[in-house]
């Protein structure tokens, strides 16, 4: 089951970016792994997924030690500064940095790395008080006292929309950090790029990709439950 549901995922990516006159090449599926185990990831890879994403440093680190880098990782979740220290040594790609403290933790953690950690900001569209990220408007100031640290490389944006059963009420929340991610990228900050938007989950993909994202999370989709 997980084989078909990931080409079935892979065909509406395809479909979805050829809507809007994108590459489905150009786009990234991370596939969510947080609520299954190792065989299923097992799994998964064997049907082709080449990068997995996990909320939880703790849970990551069980399954790192089976997968290690037979995939790409990234950390999707939240991150407390004390996990900084185990999730440098495990994540390609850390999507939810969201202050210049826990910006300066990874790259103190970093500095041992042969090459900066790359993070995404995780900015706060939506008024839920539930999610993480920096508001809009302060993605700018933080963007520029980060990219004076030594070892991170800003790549790009995440944002979580509030979870609705329409898709098209997410449309406004990735519109949202695709402006941001324009300002940003008229700035020419140095050390930070704008390669990213990671946006759009199972529910809400396709209108995820039609606003600009091209790193997708996507884990309800591939593994039920």
């Amino acid at each position: 089951m997980i084989p078909e549901n990931i080409q079935a995922v892979k065909e509406r990516v395809r479909r979805a970016a050829q809507n809007v006159g994108k590459n489905d090449r150009d786009i990234t599926l991370v596939c969510v792994t947080k609520t299954v185990g190792v065989p299923q990831i097992e799994e998964a890879i064997a049907a082709g997924v080449t990068d997995i994403g996990e909320s939880y440093v703790q849970a990551a680190e069980i399954k790192y030690k089976a997968i290690e880098h037979r995939a790409r990782w990234h950390l999707i979740g939240h991150l407390q500064t004390n996990k900084v220290k185990e999730a440098v040594q495990i994540f390609d790609l850390i999507h939810s940095v969201d202050s210049l403290k826990l910006a300066e933790e990874i790259s103190k953690r970093s500095a041992g790395l042969s090459y900066p950690k790359k993070i995404l900001i995780e900015v706060k569209t939506s008024e839920e008080a539930t999610k993480y990220g920096v508001p809009p408007e302060q993605v700018l100031p933080l963007l520029e006292k980060i990219a004076e640290l030594p070892n991170v490389r800003v790549m790009g944006l995440m944002t979580m929309a509030p979870f609705t059963e329409n898709p098209e009420e997410s449309r406004p929340y990735f519109q949202r950090l695709k402006k941001v991610a324009i300002l940003v990228s008229a700035k020419s900050i140095r050390n930070v790029k704008m390669d990213y938007l990671s946006m759009g989950m199972t529910q809400d993909f396709e209108v995820a990709i039609e606003e600009g994202a091209n790193i997708l999370r996507i884990g309800h989709a591939i593994f039920g439950g």
